[in-house]
């Protein structure tokens, strides 16, 4: 019985990665690294590349590719970290900000439109498992 809600449950994960990527360019400018990073910029403060691959969970390669891709639109800049001058920090600028609030409120509109006829306490409940479920994959080493 458990191995069947196991599959369940990764099939429709797996789906829900399939649909949102499949609905992303109605949703805004951004592809989810791009959003992602400038998220966790916008959260975090300015952060050394390898801290933002550490959050993201990605190589630093990766990361050093989807932020290159970030300066070229002037979405985030580096600048030396006063403490550490051996490493630059990333931080968005004004215009990665105002490209990520049109993004969130797209996306925002989006889910409102799908979740419309749910109630306060199942968005509750999803936001608190999907919190949850996030929260162990990010602890999970294998």
């Amino acid at each position: 019985m458990k191995q069947d809600s196991l599959q369940s449950i990764e099939y429709q994960v797996a789906l829900l990665v399939r649909l949102t990527t499949a609905h992303s360019p109605k949703l805004g400018i951004l592809d989810r690294s791009e959003y992602l990073i400038l998220y966790e910029l916008q959260a975090r403060g300015p952060l050394g590349i390898n801290v933002l691959a550490e959050h993201l969970m990605v190589s630093i390669s990766t990361a050093s590719r989807q932020v290159r891709n970030l300066e070229t639109k002037a979405y985030i800049t580096r600048h030396p970290d006063p403490v550490n001058r051996r490493i630059s920090l990333l931080q968005i600028t004004d215009e990665g900000k105002e490209a990520l609030s049109k993004v969130q409120e797209a996306r925002a509109a989006g889910y409102d439109e799908i979740l419309e006829g749910w109630t306060k306490e199942e968005l509750e409940q999803l936001e608190m498992n999907l919190s949850r479920l996030n929260h162990y994959f990010k602890k999970w080493k294998k």
